[in-house]
């Protein structure tokens, strides 16, 4: 990996949220990569159940600023930054009041989905695009962990089709089975489309559930990383049908070969 820019998109990270699959993988691999000669850059959204006092995130001015257009809206973009302990690993965070200030993740404390989960997915989305090229830094991998951030490889590949930084970025999907079992706001259709992103393109979320999310991130990526052990037969089968490499599943003991490699002789060939 010596050289490579790697840009790992999360959901969730530890050690800012409790550790799960995906919080923990989305840490391990990039200290992997880190440890290994390579670039990292790593984002995830500002949610408010994050202590910015006890981690030391900080807002970062020049970044900050901008307005995301969503759904016709305009929503203030704050970039803030930390750097995890320890592993020389700077962490960029996605904030915005209306859809982060709230002390949780993705749910009320009843457990029901937040109805702007959508509008939050395609804030962050949109979000880390217009950083990275404010950034000028042009990633060889793109790597996808976690539903919140299941829309950025459709919107690489669709809404920042022509952006010249990303011509070469290769997008991977790592593939969880730790989901949400309702459906996000049906009118998250409309509010892609209004990016200029054709319904066609994203037909599976006229049912907006986990496993349609993760479809349409694997649509657009480069290549597909099976994450866990156990996936639902519905994506297995659909990731089946792809034409693109597909990392199986590894035991945690064993990632960090197996990753390297699929990178390398996979994702960068």
């Amino acid at each position: 990996m010596d050289g490579k820019k790697i840009l790992f998109v999360s959901s969730e990270l530890v050690p800012y949220l409790p550790e799960n699959e995906v919080s923990l993988m989305s840490y391990e691999t990039p200290k992997m990569v880190n440890s290994n000669g390579g670039q990292i850059r790593i984002f995830m959204p500002r949610y408010g159940n994050i202590n910015e006092r006890r981690h030391q995130l900080h807002e970062v001015i020049r970044l900050s600023g901008m307005n995301l257009v969503i759904n016709d809206m305009d929503m203030p973009l704050i970039i803030k930054v930390a750097s995890i302990p320890k592993e020389r690993i700077q962490v960029y965070f996605i904030d915005n009041e209306e859809y982060f200030k709230r002390k949780a993740t993705f749910a009320d404390e009843n457990g029901t989905l937040f109805p702007d989960n959508d509008e939050r997915a395609i804030f962050f989305a949109k979000g880390i695009v217009e950083t990275v090229k404010k950034l000028n830094w042009s990633p060889d991998i793109i790597h996808v962990h976690g539903w919140m951030a299941s829309l950025v490889p459709l919107y690489l590949k669709k809404y920042y089709a022509d952006e010249p930084l990303f011509s070469e970025s290769k997008v991977v999907t790592s593939v969880y089975s730790k989901g949400f079992e309702e459906e996000l706001n049906p009118d998250i259709v409309k509010k892609i489309e209004f990016d200029g992103i054709s319904a066609d393109d994203i037909t599976p979320l006229a049912k907006p559930d986990y496993n349609n999310l993760l479809k349409i991130a694997v649509d657009y990526s480069d290549a597909v990383i099976l994450a866990s052990e156990e996936i639902s037969e519905d994506l297995t089968k659909h990731i089946a049908t792809l034409q693109k490499p597909v990392l199986p599943y590894v035991p945690f003991h064993e990632f960090e070969e197996a990753y390297a490699n699929f990178y390398n002789t996979e994702v960068l060939k």
